[in-house]
């Protein structure tokens, strides 16, 4: 394998499982149970332990440490000084089972200059962690998160570019408005302003794209929280604002859009298969959820991969 990719002559690489064209530069240790593939770049003083796994075409800058259990995936990206952690409650011994909390960075993620993360969190694909952030739980696909404790601050897609974002005002002026996402449409509903107060009103036959069997409402959520995260096989879901704003990120697996409801004005319909993560909630957000179908949690896909592998079969 040592014919296969570039070693600097100051290179301690004591493992066999190296890809094809990886360059591993000057003062890199890597342990004897490490994986790297092909077409990495592992630049000075980095540190790789034994039950390491990188993918393909992984970019490791100067001064990290990668311990035991985590997983970067192909075309990672991991800026200087990033710190990596694997044990909740540090010891000065292993994990009695043996085991490390797995903590993995998905395909296409980058993690910024001297980031930290916290053991048993993964960092979803294209997602984006800014410099010096401390990630202390999972991060969604194609998410931005900056801060201590990070919190996500936009969406973006595989490029990096930001989401696409549609305001409420952009659909002033139809009663429908679809979305960059297909099947996903804003409805307007007008407000009839009065000095005694406002009102708007919606017909549950033909003012609405389905007839629901079921609402819930979501209130008091802290900003910094992120809901929704999932897709339904077969319900469909109309999201209205009726005080403050959210934010909704719609995804059909191959793009997404940024929504804002910020007026109860404005109904989203969310139908089967679409991934949704509402975000961004203001302190007096009230968001009400009208559901074609009733409850049923064999109807929820949870898991993005899960998502992406249905829709695109």
């Amino acid at each position: 394998m040592s014919d296969a990719y570039f070693r600097h002559p100051q290179a301690l690489v004591e493992s066999e499982q190296i890809g094809r064209d990886t360059r591993v530069w000057a003062f890199v240790h890597i342990l004897p149970g490490a994986r790297i593939g092909a077409e990495c770049n592992l630049c000075d003083h980095v540190f790789i332990e034994n039950e390491v796994v990188l993918g393909d075409r992984v970019t490791v800058k100067s001064g990290v440490q990668i311990w035991d259990g985590v997983t970067l995936e192909d075309d990672v990206f991991i800026g200087p000084n990033a710190t990596f952690t694997n044990d909740p409650a540090p010891r000065s011994r292993q994990q009695p089972d043996g085991a490390w909390p797995a903590l993995t960075v998905r395909q296409g993620a980058s993690i910024g200059a001297n980031a930290t993360l916290l053991p048993g969190i993964t960092v979803g694909q294209y997602a984006m962690v800014g410099a010096g952030a401390v990630v202390t739980r999972s991060v969604p696909p194609h998410a931005v998160v900056v801060g201590n404790p990070a919190r996500i601050v936009r969406y973006t897609d595989k490029r990096g570019s930001r989401a696409p974002a549609l305001r409420s005002a952009d659909s002033a002026a139809l009663p429908v408005t679809e979305s960059a996402i297909a099947g996903v449409t804003i409805h307007r509903a007008p407000m009839i302003r009065d000095l005694r107060g406002n009102l708007s009103a919606r017909e549950l036959g033909d003012g609405l794209p389905f007839r629901p069997k079921r609402y819930f409402v979501v209130v008091d959520v802290p900003s910094r929280e992120v809901r929704g995260e999932h897709a339904h096989r077969s319900c469909a879901q109309l999201l209205v604002c009726l005080r403050g704003s959210v934010a909704c990120v719609v995804d059909d697996g191959s793009q997404h859009e940024e929504i804002a409801l910020d007026s109860p004005e404005i109904a989203l319909h969310i139908p089967p298969m679409v991934w949704a993560v509402q975000y961004k909630y203001s302190e007096d957000a009230v968001l009400l959820v009208l559901a074609s179908e009733e409850y049923d949690a064999a109807d929820y896909v949870r898991d993005y991969d899960e998502f992406l592998a249905a829709v695109r079969h």
